[in-house]
């Protein structure tokens, strides 16, 4: 331990202040010890010192005690400035005990220029002990001096000399005191203070500038501290609210200093608007208005900083970009945040930090576009301004973000005017940029346009690929100015615009075999409306047509051949009758044209299909036409082709054609009307082949109906009315027209017989699944008792509508039941059904019987386990491969049991011998069944002989 950490302290001053003048060692934490200490002992003194003032031993040591005070307080002022913080916490506390010493030695009744000095010193120490965060000794030492003030206020001043030393001591000990109690936390004392300094006009106006710069700046403190706490969390009871108050009273303090030209008055006068108009900013949730008193106050600070020699430092950007935020948040008109904007731009240097601000703020403002344009413009357009052109670098990313703004604008038209002027302002400076940017931007311009293309919106997708062809991206413009030409030459094809696009692929370089390819799609499209327009013409010509057949035909040109082909099939049905034989002949012609399109490499079946479907449509047409008008010019050759050229046509497409089951579906009821047509031919004999045809034809159309309605329920597509039941309609049609053939022809053999009987099981199905979707219960015991009497129908069709029966929760009991019971009867009857499958079914069946409980079920469910008891027997042997399921063994035992006591309860003892019966049977074929059959024999005759009394 140190010699002074050893030493005791004398109680006399003098001697104190002897042993802290020479410390053998400097140990900060000891000496400010006992200069505490030191002090404790001076205010003791300043308590008990005698009244009398002729005592001259008194006199004597209070010179002393002043002495050595002063000397005390002058050491903690030469040594104020040191870094060391142990350090300047001792000079807080020589501070401390220096005024305390000095009032130790003060006279009985000092006068107003000791006052003065007394209160000047203590509000001094005060703010230094606060300073190191000594705030209980400042408290302390402040709050004593308080007597000094009520001295002071009432002192005489005869010759009112002191009048402004009295006003700047008073304001400077509540100024001081105002920021101790702020430190402690104590907010309420901190605000009486501020009243109290702000309740005397006259002392205000007595302030120096330095005192009014000083008491601005604590005032300006205590605000930035509030508004720090309310930042992060810590909320008064006010808010931001209390801050306002705080900082407002700054300002009007150091207002009368504004003509000064001293830099520090203008710095802090700054400083105190910024912090305002900040908290007007946070405080406008509690009241709206102060929105505009932080515009107010930061337009007055950015007029002045606009004025001065550092106008752009990135201090006053932060103001700029405040007032963008307080206006956003006010929801200011556009001018005013436009020119916010270009206050920001027209100050700011160029880098990759400040353009990156600009263009996330503007992210955050997407809903005014003109806005958006408006920046982005004036940024390129400042960009050429800037000294030695240093940012021009940052025009690419100015220009890629304009265009990607520009494509979320919902007016087209506006986006390409806003996207040319952007354009333009950088061909007008003749600049290009370089080829990665331009690669880039041209990238961007042609995902929009790809985007708008897939979108079917051709004109607005032309506009996106023509802007490529600025010249601003000349230094790519060799490669993709080409390019950009003939995709929106594209565009405009597929829009009809045909001349256009022959306009804008002239302008591509003719050396290029893909502009050569273009021109030409462009013509054959040319020439496809030419076709049209020549038939609709008033003096057309059919053999106008044949000579461009010809033509279509020599040059290999299917798509023009196809459209001149539908242009005479349009106007041979326009002649009527007479030309039916002829349109028909057409039909085949444009058949036999669209399906060899639609096998060549690449061809996509999702275009050629709808065409397909409408002109096998239009030969039915045709041929049901000239079938009622008992025309002899329909040909039986011409029908079988078109109704088997249907057919394979829809057998070919279940194999190729990916979710088209409806196109499929029509084109097999195509073939079957047509299929029927043919058959009514005189000279065709109905023979087995066409009457399998036709129930093929009729059956998978209305299977393809069942699958895509499947298809669209599980993918969630929103169901079309009356969809389901137009699917129930055709399964009841296929039905009768698969029943019709079977009971009229005499020419079926027995394998097209049993295919018939399949398709009629096979219908039975989608009948109940349909029913089930359609929540028509009543109507599907029906369907079971029809397939049920069906010949050699197949087991797998009722488990199938067992299984969709099962699965459906909101179905009937009475209705499962029903498909429950033909199982198990045609299982019995034909002996086809597993036996696992057979015990399942049957555990339900009787599950479902008891649960009624009524008599008549009660019994008709022991005949069912009588029957599997008959099952067991027969399939009980560890060899045999359809053994009865153990589980359902058990299941059988503890069912029949159970049934029998609640049957001997109730009184039916023939029913209880029968349930018994079986339980004793079952127990042959289970475990231990012996005991078991022993237990339940000497239950049986126990609870017989106690009902029977």
């Amino acid at each position: 331990m140190s010699d002074r950490k050893k030493r005791k302290l004398s109680p006399e001053p003098h001697v104190a202040y002897s042993d802290i003048q020479c410390p053998k060692k400097p140990d900060w934490d000891a000496l400010r010890t006992d200069l505490v200490h030191l002090s404790v002992l001076a205010e003791s003194i300043s308590r008990h010192r005698p009244r009398a003032k002729k005592d001259q031993q008194w006199i004597q040591r209070a010179d002393d005690l002043d002495s050595q005070g002063v000397t005390l307080w002058n050491a903690s002022v030469v040594q104020k400035d040191v870094p060391d913080d142990a350090y300047r916490t001792v000079c807080a506390a020589m501070r401390l005990a220096g005024f305390r010493l000095i009032e130790a030695g003060m006279e009985h009744k000092p006068g107003i220029q000791t006052l003065v000095h007394l209160l000047q010193l203590a509000s001094k120490a005060g703010a230094s002990l606060a300073d190191v965060g000594e705030t209980t000794l400042a408290a302390g030492v402040l709050g004593s001096a308080a007597k000094y003030v009520d001295l002071l206020r009432v002192a005489d001043d005869p010759e009112n000399g002191y009048e402004q030393a009295r006003a700047r001591a008073i304001i400077l000990y509540y100024s001081s005191r105002m920021e101790v109690a702020f430190r402690e936390g104590n907010s309420g004392v901190a605000e009486f203070m501020l009243e109290k300094v702000s309740e005397n006009d006259q002392y205000i106006l007595l302030l120096t500038s330095s005192d009014r710069r000083t008491l601005a700046g604590k005032l300006l403190g205590i605000g930035k501290g509030m508004l720090r706490r309310n930042t992060q969390g810590e909320h008064t009871e006010n808010g931001t609210g209390d801050t306002v108050k705080w900082i407002q009273k700054a300002f009007s303090i150091i207002e009368p200093l504004e003509d000064t030209v001293d830099a520090g008055d203008s710095q802090l006068r700054r400083s105190i608007l910024r912090t305002l108009a900040r908290a007007y900013f946070l405080s406008s949730g509690q009241d709206p208005e102060n929105l505009a008193r932080a515009e107010a106050s930061l337009q007055e600070l950015i007029e002045s900083v606009d004025s001065s020699m550092d106008h752009t430092s990135p201090e006053y950007q932060q103001l700029r970009w405040m007032r963008v935020a307080i206006l956003k948040r006010r929801k200011a008109p556009h001018t005013a945040l436009l020119e916010a904007f270009r206050s920001i731009i027209d100050h700011m240097q160029f880098s990759e930090s400040t353009i990156t601000d600009v263009l996330q703020e503007v992210r955050s403002i997407t809903h005014d576009q003109g806005l958006v344009t408006a920046i982005h413009l004036h940024c390129l357009e400042r960009a050429f301004h800037t000294q030695n052109s240093a940012a021009l670098v940052y025009l690419d990313r100015l220009l890629l973000s304009l265009i990607y703004h520009c494509s979320r604008h919902d007016d087209h038209a506006r986006a390409m005017q806003d996207l040319t002027s952007a354009l333009n302002v950088l061909e007008v400076k003749e600049y290009e940029l370089p080829k990665i940017s331009t690669t880039a931007c041209l990238t961007l311009l042609w995902q929009f346009g790809d985007r708008h293309y897939h979108a079917k919106r051709w004109t607005d997708a032309a506009d996106w690929f023509l802007a490529g062809t600025n010249s601003t991206f000349g230094s790519m413009s060799h490669i993709s100015n080409a390019k950009c030409l003939r995709k929106a030459a594209l565009c405009y094809v597929q829009c009809g615009e045909h001349a256009q696009a022959s306009a804008i692929v002239r302008r591509c370089p003719p050396t290029d075999a893909a502009t050569h390819y273009v021109a030409l799609l462009i013509a054959a499209h040319q020439a496809v409306a030419a076709v049209h327009e020549m038939v609709h013409a008033s003096n057309f010509n059919k053999k106008m047509l044949l000579l461009a057949t010809r033509l279509a035909n020599d040059s290999g040109m299917k798509t023009l051949l196809l459209s001149v082909l539908e242009a005479l099939l349009e106007a041979s049905i326009r002649e009527g009758v007479d030309a039916d034989a002829e349109a028909i002949t057409l039909v085949r012609c444009i058949i036999r044209l669209v399906l060899r399109m639609m096998s060549e490499p690449g061809a996509l079946p999702a275009v050629f299909i709808p065409m397909l479907l409408r002109h096998f449509s239009t030969a039915l047409s045709l041929v049901t036409a000239l079938e009622a008008k008992r025309n002899s010019a329909v040909g039986t050759k011409d029908v079988s082709w078109l109704w088997r050229t249907a057919y394979n046509t829809a057998v070919q497409g279940c194999a190729e054609w990916e979710n088209q089951e409806d196109s499929i579906s029509d084109l097999f009821d195509v073939a079957r009307q047509l299929l029927q047509i043919y058959a009514r031919c005189p000279a065709v004999d109905t023979e087995a082949e066409l009457q399998m045809f036709l129930m093929n034809a009729s059956f998978a159309g209305a299977a393809g109906r069942v699958f895509a309605s499947r298809r669209r329920a599980s993918n969630n597509v929103p169901e079309e009315p009356d969809r389901w039941e137009s699917v129930a309609q055709e399964i009841a049609s296929c039905k009768e027209c698969i029943r019709q053939i079977v009971a009229g022809s005499n020419a079926l053999g027995e394998e097209e017989t049993q295919r018939a009987y399949s398709f009629l099981s096979i219908l039975a199905v989608f009948g109940v699944e349909v029913a089930c979707r359609l929540k028509t219960w009543k109507c599907i015991p029906d369907i079971i008792e029809k397939i049920d009497r069906v010949q050699n129908v197949e087991l797998g069709s009722l488990e199938a509508i067992a299984d969709v029966l099962w699965v459906a929760k909101d179905c009937p009991v009475d209705v499962l039941f029903a498909a429950l019971e033909a199982i198990l009867h045609a299982s019995l009857d034909r002996a086809a059904l597993s036996i696992e499958k057979f015990s399942r079914w049957l555990r339900a069946i009787c599950t479902i019987l008891l649960s009624r409980s009524s008599p008549a079920d009660r019994i008709k469910a022991i005949g069912y386990v009588e029957q599997a008891v008959g099952v067991v027997q027969d399939h009980s042997a560890e060899g045999d491969p359809q053994k009865y399921p153990m589980d359902e063994r058990h299941w059988l035992l503890a069912t029949a049991y159970n049934t029998g006591i609640e049957c001997l309860h109730a009184s039916m003892l023939d029913d209880a011998k029968r349930w018994f019966e079986a339980a004793t049977t079952i127990c042959r074929f289970v475990p231990d069944g012996e005991s078991r059959a022993a237990k339940i024999s000497k239950t049986y005759a126990y609870l017989l002989e106690r009902y029977t009394r």
